[in-house]
């Protein structure tokens, strides 16, 4: 029987081994690599990212969106970007997410648009005692319900698209909070300038003053400016529902305020509680000079030609909590109007199945 010779080929298990260490990839949460799906599971799918056990994705993590099969994501044999969700388990294998990839991304997205200040359109899919919830590249975002513009109740806004205007993106922080109020005030005042004299409805009156509806947002005619005369209340002088002409005095789109005065346009002062007919009648004629005033102080030029009220205005010391957003019926606390209780976050947390 011949015998059997051994041959030492020079390469043992431990070298075998170490090669193996010597070209695995070491993987920690929060890297993103590229993956292969290789078998998809009921509610998850098995990935090859070069680790020596394969990775798994939950069905949780596949999408932003709700997905109820793997399919509607993922097919067989596709390679493409996975994050990675936590470290190996005690069978070595990581979780990976495609949710956090896309939540990195709607996040910068979002911060671009509010770089540009720009409006964005979005259907209302639920409401809560603060506001209505929307959704923006797939976050979550709130609508506190001080900065919704409309007469319908907050329920009645389910499934209805609103144009909406960045008010706070906080990734830190998980808050998405947006403004209906703002964006539809900006588009207002595209179309209106200052010394511009509007005709509205007196929609509602606080002890500080009318808000006037002007075409479908609201002014604030504050009491100050009413009149040169003095003024105890602006209930003395005007009813909801009445109809006034208003001159626009100021524009402020940060803030989403409109402010009016029919005191600019009294032809003599006192005339709007003496003899409100003739401020209306000479509206225009009044708010001509008080452009002229305008571009004149703008120029540096004098002012004695243009014939202006030389009534002494009533000192106006208010601190800014106290000045009202224009668009709103009733006072409004300091901004943030939102509790933190209120706000929900942008995203939403869910359970990890492995």
């Amino acid at each position: 029987m011949a015998s059997q010779k051994t041959v030492d080929i020079g390469f043992t298990l431990d070298d075998f081994a170490a090669l193996l260490d010597k070209y695995d990839y070491h993987f920690s949460p929060g890297d993103v690599v590229a993956g292969t799906v290789f078998s998809l599971e009921p509610r998850g799918a098995l990935i090859d990212i070069g680790a020596k056990t394969a990775a798994y994705i939950p069905i949780q993590e596949m999408s932003i969106n709700r997905v109820d099969q793997p399919e509607e994501v993922l097919q067989s044999n596709e390679t493409r970007e996975f994050f990675i969700l936590t470290d190996e388990n005690e069978d070595g294998q990581l979780t990976l997410s495609i949710r956090r990839i896309e939540y990195m991304r709607a996040w910068e997205r979002v911060r671009q648009l509010q770089a540009e200040d720009a409006t964005v359109r979005s259907q209302v899919f639920a409401t809560n005692r603060g506001g209505a919830l929307v959704r923006i590249e797939g976050l979550r975002g709130f609508i506190p319900g001080s900065h919704i513009s409309t007469r319908k109740a907050k329920e009645e806004l389910v499934n209805e698209e609103l144009p909406l205007k960045f008010l706070e993106v906080d990734e830190d922080r998980n808050r998405l909070v947006l403004s209906h109020r703002r964006a539809l005030v900006e588009r207002k005042m595209n179309r209106l300038e200052v010394g511009e004299v509007v005709i509205g409805s007196v929609r509602g009156i606080k002890p500080y003053g009318a808000f006037i509806d002007i075409g479908g947002v609201s002014g604030l005619l504050h009491i100050s400016e009413i009149s040169h005369d003095h003024i105890d209340t602006p209930h003395s002088v005007f009813n909801v529902n009445d109809e006034v002409k208003v001159m626009i005095i100021d524009l402020d789109a940060e803030r989403g305020r409109i402010s009016l005065s029919t005191k600019q346009l009294e032809p003599e002062p006192g005339d709007m509680i003496k003899n409100r007919e003739r401020v209306y009648e000479m509206a225009d004629e009044m708010a001509a000079k008080y452009r002229e005033m305008l571009i004149a102080k703008a120029s540096g030029q004098p002012l004695e030609s243009i014939e202006i009220p030389n009534a002494v205005e009533e000192p106006l010391d208010l601190v800014e909590e106290e000045i009202p957003s224009a668009m709103e019926e009733a006072e409004i606390p300091p901004e943030p109007v939102v509790a933190e209780s209120e706000a929900p976050v942008a995203t939403e947390e869910v359970t990890v199945e492995a």
